[in-house]
């Protein structure tokens, strides 16, 4: 299905899934087979971006389950998981990406004499666990070596808990912490396969693409309130968001071109530019449409409530400080100025 048709798809069967909590409503996206979202790198990674910001938009719980989902897809195509092999996704499966590593939950990777694989451990942030039907997790082997498994989240040998998440923001993405005990699993790729293959930092970009569209929606609405009742005052911080969101925006449709023709390539760079643009563009517009509208859709407009609850939450994946420090050396080691004309 061509993007501009799959996109005008995706927000059809979002709009009839709105009644729907997070975990169902990717069911329906999966059973409609509108997970099949363009690869990034692959020609249409900006249409990727979209799509991605388009449910982000609707609903950023809902955003980052699908993201996982789709995310998922993309690492098992990048490892080669075609219908033979034997992490070939099954159908209608829904897929989380669980890759957090706090040094409190780990999980170990054994190898067994009979060369099978189990986990065992705890994994936190396991966003959609009550949902979902398997997942990609990071973990580490007896040499401690970092790997990346497929599992089965419908066998014996894992406990989803209700534990680990507490939030008002991004309470239906359900982010958990999952038990495993001797929990079967398939290794995907070799040691340090998830952070080394080019698609790492593609994925790290998509997840901006969610926030951008949350952001986007919420300028949505300060403009449409302002139709029938311009004010000096909403204009300017129109006008400010405005400014913010073009500028991520130039930025994604740059990075998605760069993506596209260097597929291969090392995009931590333009990727950490990406992610820190979105968050301060999206930073900005929470900022200014509160002080546009008041308290008054935070607390009448469901909606646009749980929107503002959720973003600023989402956007923690970001590390803040520690990836403009990360950005900074790489400036500083290659000596080109990225924002010369």
């Amino acid at each position: 299905m061509p993007s501009s048709a799959l996109l005008t798809t995706l927000l059809a069967h979002l709009r009839a899934l709105d009644d729907l909590e997070p975990g169902p409503a990717l069911r329906g996206l999966v059973e409609a087979s509108l997970d099949r979202i363009p690869l990034p790198g692959q020609g249409a990674t900006l249409d990727r971006w979209r799509l991605l910001a388009a449910v982000g938009a609707h609903d950023l719980a809902l955003a980052k389950l699908f993201e996982g989902h789709t995310d998922a897809l993309a690492i098992l195509h990048e490892a080669g998981a075609g219908p033979a092999s034997p992490y070939a996704p099954p159908e209608g499966a829904l897929w989380g990406t669980w890759c957090a590593e706090p040094p409190d939950a780990r999980l170990r990777l054994d190898t067994h004499a009979d060369g099978s694989f189990t986990l065992r451990g705890r994994k936190s942030w396991c966003s959609g666990a009550g949902h979902l039907t398997h997942a990609l997790v990071s973990c580490w082997n007896v040499n401690g070596e970092a790997m990346l498994a497929a599992v089965d989240l419908r066998q014996n040998g894992i406990g989803i808990t209700d534990d680990g998440w507490d939030a008002v923001g991004m309470r239906g993405s359900g982010s958990v912490d999952v038990y495993f005990e001797r929990a079967a699993a398939i290794p995907i790729g070799g040691p340090d396969f998830y952070v080394s293959r080019p698609g790492f930092w593609h994925g790290g970009a998509g997840v901006a693409a969610c926030w951008f569209g949350a952001a986007s929606h919420l300028a949505e609405q300060l403009r449409a309130r302002m139709a029938d009742k311009p004010d000096p005052h909403r204009l300017a911080q129109l006008g400010e968001v405005a400014v913010a969101l073009q500028a991520s925006a130039a930025l994604m449709r740059e990075t998605a071109a760069a993506i596209d023709g260097a597929p291969e390539a090392n995009a931590m760079h333009p990727a950490l530019s990406l992610r820190l643009s979105v968050e301060d563009a999206a930073t900005r517009t929470l900022a200014a449409v509160g002080r546009a509208l008041g308290a008054g859709p935070l607390c009448k407009d469901a909606a646009i409530a749980r929107l503002v609850a959720d973003l600023p939450v989402f956007m923690r994946e970001s590390h803040a400080e520690r990836d403009q420090e990360a950005l900074g050396r790489l400036l500083a080691e290659d000596r080109r100025a990225p924002w010369k004309l």
